[in-house]
């Protein structure tokens, strides 16, 4: 299997994701079987099944982030030597989209298992963070949407070692 890659801050969050499902979701989903087996017919007990259910969840979860983790390669960006302002794995960038009234985004590159929109990590193998790579401040990176090719300028490129 490859190497996956993770920021160092990244490879924390899901060592603690980890953790939680081990030590309090599978105890509680366990827990919760042993109450439904309680009341009686396995066969029409939906409370069993919720749980059984949930507890393939936590268990595939569990296997995936051991898998993960054991399979990482941790980038600690801090520790590496890059040419000030070039686009690198674990850079925040900050975007202006080349569009009448765009304003700023910034994203940090970052592994696969550790993105999430909403706290604006990009996947490095997201279309964007693709084109983004390799590029330095002041560039122009298009990337190609299903909406048509879009177009970014590379306002800033930070290096957070602590990410």
């Amino acid at each position: 299997m490859s190497q996956t890659p993770l920021t160092h801050k990244g490879a924390e969050r899901l060592r603690e994701e980890l953790k939680r499902l081990k030590k309090v979701e599978r105890p509680a989903v366990i827990e919760a079987i042993a109450e439904a087996r309680a009341h009686g017919d396995l066969k029409e007990n939906a409370e069993y099944h919720a749980a059984r259910e949930q507890q393939g969840f936590i268990e595939g979860r569990i296997q995936e982030l051991e898998s993960a983790l054991s399979h990482a390669r941790i980038i600690d960006i801090g520790k590496l030597n890059i040419e000030p302002g070039k686009v690198v794995f674990g850079a925040r960038v900050t975007l202006l989209e080349d569009v009448e009234g765009a304003e700023e985004q910034s994203w940090q590159i970052v592994g696969d298992l550790e993105s999430s929109v909403a706290e604006r990590r990009l996947a490095i193998s997201a279309p964007l963070a693709r084109a983004l790579i390799g590029s330095m401040e002041g560039d122009v990176a298009e990337v190609d949407t299903p909406n048509g090719k879009r177009v970014y300028e590379i306002v800033e490129v930070r290096y957070d070692s602590d990410n």
